[in-house]
């Protein structure tokens, strides 16, 4: 987080947090917290000393959800629970050229004594952190462990070193807290952060996934090549046979001497002599017989060996296959799961904004009457959700595969009903890589909460807000 975006969100968050009691404590992480206010309506407190993303605001969640996203605390979360017990936050306050917040609170012990606490928000990059302190400014616990001097466990706390220092270029966070599409700082941040978790995690899925996919075709190769070798190793089988035919045809003519065999070639054009070599102890006819023997069992391989081969390579073809399909897909914006999702309740149909055809998309009405466009290619998605749609207008897509851009045209502005949702839903799902999946999620938002990165491919779009809905993929609705 930038100074600037840090400073606008704690002036926003003071005049709610202070004289206020900190109440539950849900712990996502080690070092990300959200604490419970009582704000009601106005969200909880999120903090986090996660060196990556470090940062600070309220979010809007439901209880069941942050509980089921939460994890046990750990020792950090256990002494910010016991040490801010029976307190209130008197002050919040941003070290001035600093990206440090500090949280002071002040209350009365087990004894009924005077106690004080100070909880410190460093949101400084790699030496990022959230520290406990006592009424002396000494580290009580660190979400952190620490080895800079002065900010272990024991130790009078010092701010971060003049390079952590180091100020942050005002940012893409700044420009969205200061855009008109939120209501509030925190709002445009939990947006922005949401974005570049779900960011991180579609990375780290494709990362797996690329890796999985390589390592699979790189087996398949590697025994495609052996397979081929086996192959080559039985290329003398014929060879065999026709040792094996000569020595019955020289039954009565062969020169033996030791393991050496002098025979006349029959199937050469001057029936020149050949010489081979065998065991001395057996006939002529036995070595006859182990030629036949060795030329049925390379047959038999060979046969075996090349319906092996022709599988292995149907296999390489669908896994390379897959991996352009990754590739693709991964082209596409990670899309965000929100565990804030809700049932709309039924409305009456919106009229069309326009009742001709829209070039690039596939046209639908939903049983209550709604108009669904779907978007074709990549351009043409692009087109329909930044030239076509409308700012209330429904916008769908199918998370973590590429896929048709979706929008229910909603003119009037009323709630879009739960049956058209579904059905818009299932479009996305159909139009996508996943459309041969049981069952897809897909995330909706209102068009005015997409946007386009600056040099974003066709296609491409950032998510400011999100909801999540799974759907078993189907062309629904009435094609137009």
């Amino acid at each position: 987080m930038d100074d600037q975006s840090i400073h606008e969100i704690v002036d926003e968050i003071a005049p709610l947090l202070v004289d206020r009691a900190p109440g539950k404590i849900f712990q996502f992480d080690p070092v990300t917290l959200a604490i419970d206010f009582g704000l009601h309506h106005q969200g909880y407190f999120l903090i986090s000393g996660e060196p990556s993303l470090p940062r600070l605001y309220l979010i809007q969640r439901r209880v069941r959800d942050l509980e089921r996203q939460s994890t046990p605390l750990n020792q950090f979360g256990l002494s910010l629970r016991k040490e801010l017990a029976n307190t209130r936050l008197i002050s919040i306050a941003k070290d001035a050229g600093d990206r440090v917040v500090r949280f002071d609170f002040a209350g009365e012990d087990e004894l009924g004594e005077t106690k004080q606490r100070t909880l410190i928000a460093q949101l400084t990059g790699r030496s990022a952190n959230i520290l406990l302190l006592d009424e002396r400014q000494v580290v009580i616990q660190a979400a952190r462990p620490s080895d800079i001097a002065g900010q272990r466990n024991g130790e009078r706390y010092t701010g971060p070193s003049s390079e952590a220092k180091r100020e942050v270029k005002s940012s893409e966070l700044l420009d969205q807290i200061r855009s008109e599409n939120f209501s509030s700082p925190s709002e445009a941040a939990d947006a922005y952060f949401t974005s570049l978790l779900a960011q991180r995690a579609h990375d780290s899925r494709a990362k797996a996934a690329r890796s999985h996919l390589r390592k699979k075709i790189a087996q398949q190769e590697k025994l495609l090549k052996q397979l081929q070798n086996d192959l080559e190793s039985h290329a003398a089988a014929h060879e065999h046979k026709r040792i094996g035919d000569l020595l019955l045809a020289n039954l009565s003519s062969a020169k033996r001497k030791g393991n050496r065999v002098t025979l006349i070639d029959y199937f050469s054009d001057d029936a020149s002599p050949i010489e081979i070599e065998m065991d001395d102890a057996i006939s002529l006819q036995e070595e006859a017989q182990r030629r036949f023997a060795l030329y049925q069992r390379s047959k038999r391989a060979i046969g075996q060996v090349t319906s092996r081969i022709d599988v292995v390579k149907k296999e390489l073809r669908e896994l390379q296959s897959r991996q352009e399909s990754l590739e693709q897909s991964l082209s596409e914006p990670p899309a965000v799961t929100s565990g804030l999702s809700s049932s709309p309740k039924p409305a009456l149909a919106g009229k069309s904004d326009s009742p001709t055809r829209i070039a690039g998309t596939r046209r639908y009405n939903s049983s209550d009457g709604f108009e669904i466009l779907v978007g074709r290619t990549s351009k043409d998605n692009d087109h329909l959700t930044l030239k076509v749609a409308k700012p209330n207008d429904l916008w769908l897509h199918a998370a973590d595969y590429g896929g048709s851009h979706v929008v229910v045209r909603n003119s009037t502005r009323k709630e879009i009903p739960h049956r058209t949702l579904i059905e818009a839903a299932q479009l996305a799902a159909w139009f996508s890589q996943a459309k041969k999946d049981p069952k897809v999620d897909v995330h909706y938002t209102e068009r005015k909460f997409v946007s386009k990165p600056k040099g974003a491919k066709p296609g491409m779009v950032r998510l400011q807000r999100f909801k999540n809905i799974t759907v078993q993929p189907n062309e629904a609705g009435t094609r137009v």
